[in-house]
């Protein structure tokens, strides 16, 4: 009897050990995860070290690397770092022809079942020409983001040269996890057919869903900006999921446009929490900014330094956007912190421009007021003219 309890004990222990030692299962995902390039004359050919290098974040299936103009794009081997065990073809660090416009690597997850497409392209980077940069807001389109599947609005600009500029970002990355049933044109960043001339962006603090609620994102103020967004942070880090600037090659001295602005009834804290005779208040500035440290290491603005940060030479902030349900024109200089701006670092790239638009200025910190919408049509940043 005794030996019959040892044995299937001892069964018992074998099964628990064999379980130890199941192999785990394969990866499904297929991810880049990071991107570089060695260039021969990297001086040469970048206008900064730090191009050389792009982290990639799980929303965007597009890799630029910017390059000087005439840089030899014939013979390029840029390299990869994806996600654990997945494979890319064509492989890292192979000798590539992208001088014809970008090419497609192809990223296949270790278990095989998973695939994903990503352009991986080298544009020049011009110095802009024009000493008035302008904004219309009429290239829209729908974007189908790669982590939530959901559908929303984003805007684009045509560079000088025409290639399309993918500068302008939104949260409705974030509100696509917080409100996942919400269609396009419920987000809080949208098109309006109604603008000064033409389309005109429409942002409206809204109320998110559930998985919102729970994180304590009760609501999302609608906001457009000059930067990025990364999706896959916001219900973590919502203020470090905003990057706010590009690099920027002129001297901003005045910030225009048109707007219209409704503050919504009632002001709420980010716990939901009504706040009596509090007004909402808009936000509508422009911030130049020394996109890169004293050690020669980029440097953008987020959430909560956009306004505050050491880097910023300049502002151009609307002290009040007042309520107003006709187009109203607004003319704004920029206040700079600094005499005297290196025009060298400027045409080097090493400033960068953001400008920031939102229905509710405290929509960072998910206080609003439900309704509150600002629309913004027609803008321009006027530069000091090139001598």
């Amino acid at each position: 009897m005794r030996i019959l309890k040892y044995m299937g004990m001892t069964a018992v222990l074998c099964i628990g050990i064999t379980s130890c030692f199941k192999e785990e299962p394969l990866n499904a995902e297929c991810d880049i995860e990071k991107a570089w390039i060695h260039y021969e004359n990297p001086q040469e050919s970048t206008w900064n070290l730090s191009d050389t290098v792009i982290k990639v974040y799980s929303a965007e299936n597009t890799i630029i690397f910017k390059v000087r103009p005439g840089t030899d794009r014939t013979r390029l081997a840029p390299m990869f770092i994806t996600t654990e065990g997945a494979t890319i073809v064509p492989e890292s660090g192979t000798m590539h022809d992208f001088s014809n416009g970008p090419l497609a690597y192809t990223v296949t997850s270790q278990d095989k079942d998973w695939q994903r497409i990503y352009n991986v392209a080298f544009t020049e980077e011009h110095r802009t020409v024009r000493d008035t940069i302008a904004y219309d807001f009429e290239r829209v389109f729908l974007f189908t983001d790669p982590q939530t599947k959901k559908q929303y609005y984003k805007w684009s600009d045509l560079k000088e040269d025409g290639t399309e500029a993918n500068n302008w970002a939104s949260g409705n990355g974030g509100f696509s996890m917080a409100s996942p049933s919400a269609k396009a044109d419920e987000y809080p960043t949208t098109p309006n057919a109604d603008g000064y001339d033409g389309k005109c962006v429409k942002l409206t603090t809204t109320k998110t869903g559930p998985l919102g609620q729970g994180a304590r994102m009760p609501m999302a103020a609608g906001n457009l900006f000059l930067g990025s967004f990364i999706t896959q942070t916001a219900l973590i880090d919502a203020l470090r999921s905003t990057h706010f600037g590009l690099p920027f090659d002129k001297k901003p001295v005045r910030f225009t446009g048109y707007y219209k602005y409704f503050p919504g009834e009632k002001f709420q804290d980010r716990y939901g929490n009504i706040e009596e005779g509090r007004v909402d208040k808009g936000a509508i500035y422009a911030i130049l900014y020394k996109n890169h440290d004293n050690d020669g290491n980029p440097v953008v603005l987020y959430g909560d330094n956009v306004q505050t940060s050491e880097q910023i030479v300049a502002k151009a902030i609307m002290p009040e956007v007042r309520p107003t349900s006709e187009w109203t024109e607004f003319d704004l200089s920029f206040d700079y912190y600094e005499n005297e701006i290196d025009m060298e670092d400027i045409n080097n790239f090493k400033y960068s421009l953001a400008i920031v638009f939102s229905s509710s200025d405290q929509g960072a910190y998910f206080q609003g007021a439900i309704g509150s919408t600002l629309y913004i049509d027609k803008v321009k940043i006027i530069c000091e003219k090139t001598k």
